[in-house]
């Protein structure tokens, strides 16, 4: 198999990612693996192909994620046809680049549904995606998963959805690793207009009514074609649980992250959300869970691996790359 990740930019990339794992685990089966950074594709001097300067990714004995990286990085780029792979693995995040390369930021799924349409097969599937990265895709899901919501840029709207259901948080649509995000006690929050301001300088809000048991944090779920990721009978899950006077559970705001045992409740979540995720082409997701309500999807470079081989002392993600394998080699 020929596959691409398709990166923010391969000079920032970080060994300890998922991508990076999800990569070391794709050259270690033996696939040609490349790096593509969004600013590293032309097209038109090719018949219409897009060619992409892409630094290899080979796999050698003994390969720590961190020599594995350096290598890539150290490496001269060379030219592909990318019209020529067999998949497309997305793993760009559009927020990183919104403020400072807005350029870039819708460039993974426009390159991503030129190459579906040339017959590469690429993850998650990029129309879907164009809704899924934006936090109004959990509105689609059945309303008995997800807490009561409100979507405006209104300030007096979040002000009387505070009033009406009381202890809420209230984050941007589109944002990430818990920019922005506010807790909310009542509308007589002192600091409602301050925080109100601050999610709306990034666009659209979303206030969500507030989980009972989010003080504790939350789960992080992985779902691979629709079901519980799982190696060795061991679930890719763990639940993320907020340090200091933060309670955002965020790893990247601090969060530390513990062992998560699989029950019903989450069962019957993955079973409610299973059907459209599949339609939707959502081949690799992380959900974020509490209780037996859903609060986040994330579909666009969902990460956390690093988390799940701490806790299970296992590498899951060949069997994302052998899942991915299968999904090339049945296209006709």
């Amino acid at each position: 198999m020929r596959l691409a990740f398709f990166v923010n930019d391969v000079a920032t990339e970080v060994d300890e990612y998922t991508t990076t794992r999800l990569a070391r685990a794709a050259a270690q089966s033996g696939h040609e693996v490349w790096y593509v950074g969004v600013g590293d594709v032309d097209l038109g001097e090719s018949d219409g192909q897009l060619v992409a300067r892409a630094h290899a990714a080979e796999f050698e004995r003994h390969d720590t994620l961190e020599a594995f990286m350096e290598r890539i990085k150290e490496r001269d780029a060379e030219r592909i046809v990318m019209d020529d792979l067999d998949a497309l693995f997305l793993r760009n995040e559009s927020i990183d680049d919104l403020q400072e390369r807005p350029w870039a930021s819708p460039l993974g799924v426009v390159f991503g549904q030129m190459l579906k349409a040339r017959g590469v097969t690429v993850v998650n599937d990029p129309t879907s995606l164009t809704r899924a990265t934006s936090k109004l895709y959990l509105e689609e899901f059945p309303e008995k998963i997800r807490p009561r919501s409100l979507v405006t840029r209104d300030p007096k709207a979040i002000e009387r959805f505070a009033g009406d259901v009381g202890h809420c948080v209230v984050k941007p649509v589109y944002g990430s690793k818990g920019r922005n995000v506010f807790m909310i006690e009542d509308a007589g929050e002192a600091n409602l207009a301050q925080m109100t301001e601050a999610v709306l300088q990034d666009g659209y809000a979303i206030v969500q009514e507030f989980v009972d048991g989010g003080e504790d944090g939350d789960a992080r779920i992985f779902l691979l074609e629709g079901q519980l990721l799982e190696r060795d009978g061991k679930p890719a899950a763990f639940r993320r649980v907020p340090t200091g006077g933060d309670q955002r559970a965020n790893i990247s705001k601090g969060g530390r992250s513990t062992p998560l045992e699989i029950g019903g409740a989450e069962r019957g979540i993955i079973e409610a959300m299973s059907e459209k995720l599949v339609a939707d082409g959502m081949y690799f997701v992380g959900i974020d869970v509490i209780g037996d309500k859903v609060v986040e999807i994330n579909a666009e470079s969902p990460g956390g691996m690093q988390s799940v081989e701490r806790l299970y002392d296992i590498d899951v993600c060949p069997t994302i790359i052998e899942a991915l394998e299968r999904r090339t080699r049945s296209k006709p």
